[in-house]
């Protein structure tokens, strides 16, 4: 897989320097989309998928959707390339687990752009932004859209709304995540707090890699649910003015609480966090998930110094499994990485 495509440092979600990134992680809108006058892939033959996929890329790598555009045939793909692309949330693991004539197109070398064709519906659109950015991402697949739209016409519903495989994507088909970091809730106990706002307001709650995944790291990824009945901007401003300003207020409360509540134990549980990253020799992926986020947590309340975020940020990524043999250049089994994922966190972190 391109070098150009998959930086070392990874992504542009990654660097920390978005607004609110001390909560907020990233920033996601995703839209689905289904070509006029072909059958939904449940019901598609070989032929079908075949015929979406080389009219989508040729499109789209013709010029005119987003410059810098590479082409990824996931079909073709090795197990170890798919799993880096879910890695960086380019593609979901149901992209990446399944049949057929698939792929996807990537903006290289920021990876905000990703569009997803041949995974439940034609395609799946995606702007990736660091830090809060709905608006901003927003903006960008509004662009982008329409400029497929323009060459390529869309399943569409006067009465429905854009038409999609699953009906509770009907409507925009949109959705909007942000993928936060919520140590203070969790240390505090109050986490359930998030999970009652968002079930008011009908809202998903899920982990790091989305639908079936665990919070581990203390990330979490809130999205919503509704497409029908409400239109783009409505969805967008209700995330931004209503959603994350109670999140972000609740999280920052925490952790002003811990800071002067329990401050020593806060100062205690971040340098030995960051003593084990620099010099652990074994580690499991949900170990250093723990640890990044503990370290994290006291670098913003100023009790860790001479850490960057964006090291921190990138190790999440960097520890996981497909960019852990990556970096080694060789296929490792669980001993193995666990052996390479403590080497990586104290080369990225000595003398820190």
């Amino acid at each position: 897989m391109s070098d150009e495509l998959l930086g070392v440092d990874g992504p542009e979600w990654l660097r920390a320097d978005g607004a609110d990134s001390d909560v907020v992680m990233s920033s996601r809108v995703r839209l689905a989309r289904n070509i006029a006058g072909f059958p939904f892939l449940s019901k598609a033959s070989d032929d079908d998928r075949r015929q979406t996929l080389e009219l989508v890329r040729d499109r789209v790598l013709s010029g005119g959707i987003s410059e810098g555009m590479l082409w990824v045939d996931v079909a073709e793909s090795s197990e170890d390339e798919r799993h880096l692309l879910v890695e960086r949330h380019l593609i979901s693991r149901q992209h990446a687990k399944g049949s057929g004539a698939r792929g996807a197109a990537i903006s290289a070398p920021d990876e905000r752009l990703s569009i997803m064709v041949n995974e439940e519906d034609h395609l799946r659109i995606q702007v990736m932004r660091s830090g809060l950015a709905v608006a901003e991402a927003m903006t960008q697949i509004d662009q982008v859209d329409d400029a497929i739209e323009g060459q390529i016409g869309y399943a569409f519903s006067p009465r429905f709304g854009y038409l999609t495989a699953c009906p509770t994507n009907v409507g925009t088909g949109m959705r909007v995540s942000v993928m936060l970091h919520l140590p203070g809730l969790r240390m505090t106990g109050e986490i359930e707090k998030v999970r009652r706002a968002a079930k008011s307001l009908n809202l998903a709650v899920r982990g790091f890699y989305g639908e079936g995944s665990e919070a581990s790291g203390d990330l979490f990824q809130i999205s919503n649910q509704t497409t029908l009945g409400k239109t783009e901007r409505r969805i967008v401003r209700d995330f931004e003015s209503t959603i994350l300003p109670k999140v972000l207020d609740y999280e920052r409360k925490s952790r002003h609480a811990l800071l002067t509540r329990s401050r020593l134990k806060v100062v205690d549980r971040s340098h030995r966090a960051l003593g084990i990253l620099q010099s652990a020799r074994l580690m499991t992926a949900e170990e250093a998930l723990k640890l990044i986020s503990r370290v994290r947590l006291g670098v913003l309340l100023g009790v860790v110094e001479g850490v960057e975020l964006s090291t921190l940020n990138r190790l999440i990524l960097l520890t996981q499994p497909a960019h852990l043999q990556r970096a080694v250049k060789s296929t490792l089994n669980q001993a193995q990485r666990r052996i390479a994922r403590a080497d990586l966190c104290r080369d990225r972190l000595a003398g820190k």
